[in-house]
């Protein structure tokens, strides 16, 4: 195991944990953009964590220490899954052979700990959106786990730093049409894993379509704040790495500042032009995304 002491790595750190919540902001923005509407404010997500951890929070009797410990369980899962991704041009703060799969792990995690503090409620409602979103994520892991394998094949390395290292270190490295497949079905797994459209509606607050606000109903307070953090953390986390792959290795500068920014502008567009797919439909995205993913690795192999 590595433990980068760059200070460039601790301040591209820094700068993605501050800068996570205003992914949410763009994408927003550019959505209002689409609808011909003024939209909220950049900040808005910052105001929202910031009123969010000044309010306190309300348990039920019918929940217990699970339902408590699922957002700090969240919350922790993320910091430490971007300790493990390489940005700004830099190496990763914590790199070791077969890190990405410690990555996939941490995602899983997170959303155990989500899944089960919905299910600890006892609510039918957030008990449906929870198997929703085991159902699904079923399909999105094994894309996210090809995605991964397709680079450590073309690259011939284990780190996930070293692997987007290895995208720019020459054309006889990874070719044009894997990077292509995993760039797509990293896309189709960062909209599945962050809830967006058109796998799930994150402004929708109709209870029988819902799929991951439905599992946090009940939390409120600093719990909630934890929770929606947690989520940009995420989303940054896997931009991040579809960034790299886009730009053939981590961008530094004001370019990866730039890929992130315009990879949530794609997102709103994303959300702007397509409709929410039935429920029904999801599945076949997925499985499309893990087809991807799959047919990289094979080129990859050939």
């Amino acid at each position: 195991m590595e433990i980068s002491l760059d200070p460039r790595s601790i301040a591209w750190a820094a700068l993605a944990a501050a800068a996570a919540p205003l992914l949410p902001g763009v994408i927003n923005k550019t959505k209002a953009f689409f609808a011909g509407r003024k939209g909220q404010p950049w900040l808005q997500s910052y105001h929202d964590l910031v009123k969010l951890l000044r309010k306190g929070a309300v348990y039920s009797r019918t929940t217990s220490w699970v339902f408590r410990a699922g957002p700090v369980l969240q919350l922790a899962c993320a910091a430490t899954a971007l300790a493990l991704v390489p940005m700004g041009g830099r190496p990763a703060l914590v790199s070791f052979a077969g890190d990405f799969l410690v990555l996939a792990g941490l995602l899983a995690l997170m959303r155990f700990a989500v899944v089960t503090a919905a299910l600890d409620t006892g609510s039918s409602f957030e008990g449906m959106g929870a198997s929703r979103e085991a159902a699904f994520s079923a399909l999105a892991e094994p894309a996210l786990l090809l995605s991964f394998a397709a680079l450590a094949c073309g690259t011939g390395r284990l780190s996930l730093s070293e692997m987007l290292a290895g995208l720019s270190a020459g054309p006889a490295g990874v070719s044009g049409p894997v990077l292509s497949l995993v760039a797509l079905a990293l896309f189709g797994v960062l909209l599945a894993e962050n809830s967006r459209m058109p796998v799930d509606d994150p402004n929708t607050h109709l209870e029988l379509t819902m799929i991951h606000e439905v599992m946090v109903l009940d939390h409120g307070g600093p719990d909630l704040a934890y929770i929606e953090y947690a989520s940009a953390l995420k989303l940054w986390v896997l931009g991040a790495i579809l960034s790299g792959v886009l730009l053939r290795g981590a961008p530094g500068g004001w370019a990866g500042a730039g890929a992130m920014l315009g990879l949530a502008v794609a997102v709103g567009v994303v959300e702007s032009s397509l409709a929410r797919l039935r429920l029904a439909r999801v599945p076949q995205f997925l499985i499309g995304a893990g087809a991807l993913s799959a047919l990289a690795l094979i080129l990859s192999l050939g």
